[in-house]
């Protein structure tokens, strides 16, 4: 089977949420027999060179220079979208769909869904094409409706609103024209079903490839600390973390709890939050997280917005129990009170570490259950070999739809398609 895969940039390597699941996938398709054709950008800390080719895995990558943030705001296509539109990306994608021999075409997330025109008017009312898929990372419209609800400021209010009606639009472009979608979180299948005739969303979680501890007892000899892993370049992320903060620090300070922040963010950002907090303590960007998830009784996870954590991961297989704000972790077969605890907000969520912390039974039974729940859930190679199953059973025989409220690219934007 061969892939051509559009995706946001070379995952590799995979230091956010979004490279580590592209990554996943890319690798897990190809060892399950796939052929692929990867088309994004480089980055500076890129693992891979244009033209590179590993195993069953060739890199077309293009030069990262993102378009004007001016002209993104007056663009048919969404904003983040529109600052991949860049000519040489152009260039790269409408020649890779202009050749014949793809048995699929798949869209790895929303960064690229202004490439979808160029295969519709390729392939406008025939009957042999490639599929289409669609492994959506988030459910776009939702979350860019919540970005502009929580705007404050009112012109910028504005402006993410309009931002919205062009990812709703794109998105429900691209769910219409593909043969097969996917999601990484029963929530957002569910979401993607309402908008699909037939439903069948397929539910694709990342894969855990990371170590795994064989065993751990709690005991109090365990340092009274907790820790958050991940990446906080995104503004959402900062915001529920300082949200958290503003409410725990205090309160964890008082009760001799330190709170661990593991992972990366500008130094001047991670400057500003010291000089706020007491108890709490940021590392920045570490090569590896695993011995600062060693002397830990608990970890947390307070983001507000959906979409699956990897992070969570990370947590079940090291033997930490979660403690999480409400829908802050789908797509694990965890139970609250049993698996992991759950709490509705900040504030809750606060309470829940100083009453569980001490707690060390409740903790080893939490973080023991979970692992059990879901040691055989997060298998690359089955999700690779779920995937490509998924590709071989969708049914292209109808012509590509998708089009529906979708501009094709102004006359000065259109890549020049050429066999």
């Amino acid at each position: 089977m061969k892939l051509l895969w559009l995706t946001l940039a070379d995952p590799d390597p995979p230091n956010n949420g979004q490279f580590l699941y592209s990554a996943g996938l890319i690798e897990a398709a190809a060892s399950a027999g796939a052929e692929i054709e990867v088309v994004g950008f480089d980055r500076p800390e890129s693992r891979h060179r244009d033209g590179h080719r590993s195993d069953r895995i060739a890199w077309s990558l293009a030069s990262h220079r993102p378009r004007s943030r001016w002209r993104g705001l007056i663009a048919h296509a969404p904003y983040f979208s529109f600052r991949t539109m860049t000519s040489d990306m152009r260039h790269r994608v409408s020649a890779a769909i202009a050749r014949a021999d793809w048995d699929a075409i798949v869209f790895d997330s929303f960064a690229l869904g202004w490439a979808l025109p160029i295969i519709l008017r390729r392939h406008q009312n025939t009957m042999t094409r490639p599929q289409l898929i669609y492994i959506a990372h988030n459910h776009e419209t939702t979350i860019s409706h919540i970005f502009a609800r929580d705007e404050t400021r009112p012109l910028h209010r504005l402006v993410k609103r309009i931002d919205a009606v062009r990812v709703a639009r794109q998105e429900r472009a691209l769910v219409d024209a593909a043969d097969l979608m996917t999601s990484n979180t029963p929530d957002d299948c569910a979401r993607f079903d309402a908008m699909r005739a037939g439903g069948g969303t397929m539910f694709l979680p990342p894969g855990y490839g990371g170590p795994r501890a064989d065993a751990r007892k709690f005991t109090a000899a365990l340092p009274r600390r907790a820790v958050i892993v991940g990446s906080f370049d995104w503004p959402t992320k900062r915001e529920s973390l300082e949200a958290f903060l503003a409410i725990a620090d205090r309160q964890f300070a008082a009760a001799g709890i330190e709170l661990l922040i593991v992972g990366k963010a500008e130094a001047d950002y991670l400057a500003r939050l010291r000089r706020t907090v007491t108890a709490t303590r940021f590392t920045g960007r570490v090569d590896d997280i695993q011995p600062y998830m060693r002397d830990v009784r608990l970890a947390l996870v307070p983001d507000t917005l959906g979409g699956f954590k990897l992070k969570t991961l990370d947590y079940v297989f090291n033997r930490l129990p979660i403690l999480a704000i409400a829908n802050a972790a789908p797509g694990l077969p965890l139970k609250h009170g049993e698996s992991i605890l759950i709490a509705d907000d900040h504030a809750a969520l606060a309470r829940l570490v100083l009453d569980a912390i001490d707690n060390v039974d409740l903790l080893d039974r939490i973080q023991a259950n979970a692992y059990r729940a879901c040691e055989n859930c997060f298998d690359w190679s089955a999700i690779g070999g779920r995937l490509l199953e998924g590709i071989q059973h969708a049914n292209p025989s109808a012509p590509l739809c998708g089009s529906r409220g979708l501009p094709s690219w102004p006359r000065a934007e259109r890549a020049d398609v050429r066999a």
